[in-house]
């Protein structure tokens, strides 16, 4: 285990069962049992993270085999949240941040182990694998070949794919798993239509509870938004 400094808090680095693990302490130790669990791309866009860390919040992420999401990716963060749970006394649930393929991971991981999650964000979330990282639409393919490399399914497979987060919305929904999602609207790499918005689109019509901003001809990047006012306070409100 080794212990640094990462944006003013106390970080610490250490091995879960073989991973990569990292455990970030608000300034008073255990001060609030909230957490966030970064799902992927840990340092990217950390906005938000931080200012949940002054108000007294953890901060977990633990590395994954791929960005595409396997089971036993999913099935080990389950563990992890035990873990903390126990080593470390934070809530049985966190809320996942979701950026990019991390909202793919996060979305999955509610939808298998809702009991680990309080609640969702998710931004500009691969939801639909025929839209990214395949292309059929209006995104490009540069990752199809990563995609099957990682995963073993070719793209004739997709067609008939039946595992995408769009196929787990009904589980998200039943387990009343509220949702914050931030997009950039001309996003041409993770486009929100294809993606997000079909998510969008269900909790709507079936009384799920989310909120959609969308950020006027903003692409895939910055994730966040410029005023993290509206998704702090989602995350206070449905911390529990």
């Amino acid at each position: 285990m080794t212990e640094t400094i990462w944006n003013g808090f106390k970080r610490i680095d250490f091995e879960f069962e073989g991973r990569e693990a990292i455990l970030v302490f608000p300034e008073k130790a255990n001060e609030n049992k909230n957490w966030l669990l970064k799902t992927e791309y840990f340092d990217a866009f950390p906005s938000f993270e931080i200012e949940m860390l002054k108000r007294g919040w953890h901060l977990a992420f633990i590395k994954n085999i791929t960005r595409w999401c396997l089971d036993e990716d999913l099935d080990l963060k389950k563990r992890f949240a035990v873990y903390l749970n126990k080593e470390y006394g934070l809530y049985e649930k966190c809320i996942p941040v979701g950026m990019s393929c991390g909202g793919l991971i996060g979305s999955k991981f509610a939808a298998k182990y809702p009991e680990c999650v309080s609640a969702l964000y998710l931004d500009a979330p691969v939801m639909n694998f025929l839209s990214c990282p395949a292309g059929i639409g209006k995104a490009g393919n540069a990752m199809l070949q990563e995609f099957i490399d990682a995963t073993g399914i070719e793209l004739s497979e997709l067609i008939s794919y039946r595992e995408n987060p769009i196929d787990k919305m009904h589980l998200l929904l039943e387990n009343n798993i509220p949702v914050m999602m931030v997009y950039g609207d001309s996003d041409d790499i993770v486009p929100y239509d294809e993606n997000g918005a079909i998510l969008e689109k269900y909790y709507l019509e079936n009384g799920g509870n989310i909120t959609a901003i969308g950020k006027p001809g903003c692409g895939h990047h910055p994730h966040g938004l410029e005023d993290n006012t509206p998704i702090i306070e989602f995350a206070l409100k449905y911390s529990l």
